[in-house]
């Protein structure tokens, strides 16, 4: 705020002999001017020249102060995500009141349970998980890269970045204990590869949920392939039988969805750059589609064997496998519509009548597939170019999605309005975007609902319950 000279007027001050020239000031708030090569410090309240970062030792850039606002501004946020009395996702929205009108006839059950998760969501407070191990001398010293549960929420898949180059897989037992703690523990057998890992869908072979199916990039004269992996294959104490292990030659796959219909019994498909491959896992029988963009996020319907398909042009289609042809003009194509940038996620609601779909330019839109129609928008994800998944509660009635911020941002699935926004435990960066899973039954049927985080090499829990317990280990559970 500065004062500037406006006019000067003339005052005739009574009883004075003479009139008095005042100079008025009127107070009036200026924008600050953005001068080429300066930045202003609102703290010390003057410009500093921004020096060319590649040639000084410790440069003055606009990039720098840039994550200094960010992390100052995360900081101011984690204390404020810690406080007692956190700002209702609603105004006047609370358990109490809730209960009140739901007693009171106002307030349908399924209304009453979803605004009951937005609450509860909004109360969640961090705690610091520690992952048991046969190995108890080995810590988890690998930044997480990837983290996938089951459809029960059991079992976690993880991915770790080594230090050496390539990565490490295993699989994460959770299970709630009797006094409403979280357990975790790691499986016995970890297995390293040095290919990047692009994408990993559980698989339902033998049993639900039964085997990974993991997408390897090729290296040096080694193809690309896809892996089709037991799960008890990673732990020495199940004595089954690891079952179907097999892999398939597949140029490098961008993405991968494993199909659960019946009519496509033990299909999976892979989206490469600019073709989808269907492949039966047991015959190995293979139909190519052609599809003139790369395929970057896919996800099969339940109720008929038809895939959905996101692509780097911003187009969304799907493939009816029931349908023949192949050809160039891409007849094939049951249903199109298009995103304004490359389409990093997609999600099928469970009438599969609509479909979730996030992009690079940040935007997350709800599409009714009948008239292929966006009708909806969630404001406030973040991303520019990285490959960010959606994640749809719809029991709960709830979107996640972190952003290239590291910001975990929750959203009401019905109306759009963002409920929390959750800042990172570590300051951001490229490497340091956390991994979400988020469930009502963390670790089964009994299981606990809450969120659980992944950044770096630290794994969190979000509780509902406000008076969580940290699990203190088998002599902890009484």
């Amino acid at each position: 705020t500065y004062f500037l000279l406006h006019q000067q007027k003339h005052i005739i001050w009574p009883g004075a002999r003479k009139p008095l020239y005042v100079a008025v000031l009127l107070c009036q708030t200026i924008s600050l001017i953005e001068l080429p090569g300066f930045y202003f410090d609102p703290e010390k309240n003057r410009y500093f020249r921004l020096l060319p970062g590649h040639n000084n030792c410790n440069p003055l850039t606009r990039e720098m102060l840039e994550t200094k606002e960010q992390e100052k501004k995360r900081a101011k946020l984690l204390v404020e995500d810690e406080h007692p009395n956190k700002k209702a996702p609603r105004t006047g929205l609370n358990t109490a009141l809730l209960l009140q009108r739901r007693h009171l006839g106002m307030l349908p059950s399924s209304s009453y349970c979803r605004l009951v998760h937005e609450v509860k969501v909004s109360e969640m407070k961090r705690h610091k998980l520690e992952v048991q191990s046969s190995d108890s001398n080995s810590p988890n010293t690998d930044n997480f890269r990837l983290i996938v549960a089951d459809s029960a929420c059991e079992q976690v898949f993880t991915v770790n970045d080594v230090s050496h180059g390539g990565c490490k897989y295993g699989i994460m037992n959770f299970r709630g204990c009797r006094k409403g703690s979280l357990s975790v523990e790691m499986c016995d057998n970890l297995y390293f590869t040095n290919r990047k890992m692009t994408s990993v869908c559980w698989a339902s072979v033998t049993h639900s949920d039964s085997h990974v199916l993991l997408c390897l990039v090729g290296i040096s004269q080694t193809p690309g392939c896809v892996s089709l992996l037991p799960a008890s294959l990673f732990s020495n104490s199940n004595p089954d039988q690891p079952g179907m292990l097999c892999s398939f030659k597949i140029s490098t796959a961008w993405s991968c969805a494993w199909c659960l219909n019946p009519q496509a019994d033990k299909t999976f498909s892979t989206g490469l750059s600019r073709h989808v491959i269907v492949t039966d896992a047991v015959t190995g029988r293979r139909q190519t589609y052609s599809t003139g963009s790369d395929v970057l996020t896919q996800q099969f319907a339940l109720r008929a064997p038809v895939l959905f398909n996101g692509c780097r042009s911003g187009e969304i289609f799907s493939i009816d496998l029931r349908q023949r042809g192949r050809g160039r003009d891409h007849s094939w194509k049951t249903c199109r519509f298009y995103q304004d940038s490359a389409v990093t996620s997609v999600r099928l609601l469970q009438d599969e009548n609509y479909l979730l779909a996030a992009d690079m330019l940040g935007k997350i839109k709800l599409w009714d597939v009948r008239v292929k129609r966006s009708v909806k928008q969630y404001e406030g994800h973040h991303n520019e170019y990285a490959y960010l998944p959606l994640h749809l509660s719809e029991q709960e009635g709830l979107l996640l999605a972190v952003g290239q911020d590291c910001y975990t941002r929750l959203w009401s699935l019905r109306d759009g309005h963002l409920i929390r926004t959750i800042p990172s435990p570590h300051p951001a960066g490229k490497d340091s975007i956390p991994n979400v899973v988020f469930s009502s039954q963390l670790g089964g049927r009994r299981g606990l609902p809450g969120l659980l985080m992944a950044v770096q090499r630290d794994l969190y829990y979000y509780p509902y319950n406000n008076d969580y317990q940290d699990w203190t280990g088998p002599k902890g559970q009484g």
